[in-house]
């Protein structure tokens, strides 16, 4: 049974980052940039930040107790010709500003190999500031400082082929990354795999033409997970060899050094035992029965939404007098199917 309110539930009360964090971190980086763009050196070479990541792509989600949520953004920088020798300068230039300042510098941060990090008070949060060049070819860069060299990017593009990807998904791919995300982050699950590799791979299980064949494909979230989840499933099985992933916005770029044979080989294990799981809870057809198969895959807070006093009263009068025109209360679940998940 699908059980579209516990999900709805779920999502909103356990998977999402807050609003207030959200908020919280988007002042961050704002705070952030304006000191950077202040710096009187640097503040001439800043052209603007470009969020990025599972910020930008709405897949953020509720950290694990006592670990950060984070939040990446693109310094673009002009291009500096006597840097062309020393490309990992665009990451030292911002650190140190970030060094040197009054606030961050007392603050934990660092370089890394693709950019600046600011860690907050008791490891709640971090920003990691990634520079970004478009070179006088019109090529796109981030930095790779750890091998001095320029790395092709494309963050709009990205950007268009996942907002591209989630309206076919009538706008479900964002929470079934969320949902699997969550699998990784709370319940310990392919531990090690990027979310731009989850991203990535269930991205690209989404298509026009499934829909076409069968318009339910995903017509909601437990139908979408399921479908996407098993889509991946069998891509996956496929492949016992790590395949090479390329950056949907930029086929000549590879994701391949973000994970091992291991990771890969573990990561494919998790979603096959997953696909089982989602198939056993959605297509059980006694109720409570299909609740605890949610359950044992998200955990317990996989709940129906709380009840308020108005609708004890509506379902009450219900279960009376029954539902004037066939009205569903709200709140049931659903366990009906559509397309080929039922």
């Amino acid at each position: 049974m699908k059980h579209t309110d516990y999900f709805s539930n779920f999502l909103k009360n356990t998977v999402n980052l807050g609003q207030f964090n959200l908020d919280l971190l988007a002042d961050r980086v704002d705070a952030i940039y304006a000191a950077l763009k202040a710096d009187p050196e640097l503040g001439l070479r800043v052209v603007r930040k470009i969020p990025q990541g599972s910020w930008k792509q709405e897949t953020i989600i509720s950290p694990q107790n006592g670990k950060p949520f984070d939040a990446d953004f693109l310094l673009q920088m002009k291009e500096e010709p006597d840097w062309s020798e020393d490309v990992h300068e665009y990451i030292n230039a911002v650190y140190k500003v970030i060094h040197h300042h009054s606030i961050y510098g007392e603050m934990p941060h660092s370089r890394k190999c693709r950019c600046v990090y600011v860690e907050y008070a008791n490891n709640q949060m971090h920003v990691d500031i990634v520079p970004y060049v478009v070179l006088g070819d019109g090529r796109q860069v981030i930095i790779n400082r750890d091998d001095e060299q320029f790395e092709t990017t494309n963050p709009s593009g990205f950007t268009k082929w996942m907002k591209d990807k989630d309206k076919i998904a009538n706008r479900n791919l964002r929470r079934v990354i969320r949902l699997l995300k969550f699998l990784r982050d709370h319940k310990n699950s392919f531990t090690g795999t990027k979310s731009i590799l989850v991203t990535t791979l269930l991205g690209e299980q989404v298509s026009e033409w499934k829909k076409i064949s069968d318009p339910g494909y995903y017509s909601d979230l437990p139908t979408a997970l399921l479908n996407m989840v098993n889509d991946l499933d069998q891509c996956l099985q496929q492949n016992w060899i790590k395949p090479s992933i390329a950056d949907p916005s930029n086929p000549s770029v590879t994701f391949d050094h973000r994970w091992s044979q291991e990771t890969y080989s573990y990561f494919r294990d998790r979603i096959h035992a997953h696909a089982g799981e989602i198939h056993d809870a959605y297509y059980e057809t006694d109720e409570e029965e299909s609740i605890k198969k949610w359950q044992g895959l998200f955990g317990d807070k996989f709940q129906a939404p709380e009840v308020s006093s108005s609708s004890t009263k509506f379902r009450a009068a219900g279960a009376a007098g029954g539902f004037a025109g066939g009205i569903e209360p709200a709140g049931a679940s659903s366990s009906s199917r559509s397309g080929r998940a039922g």
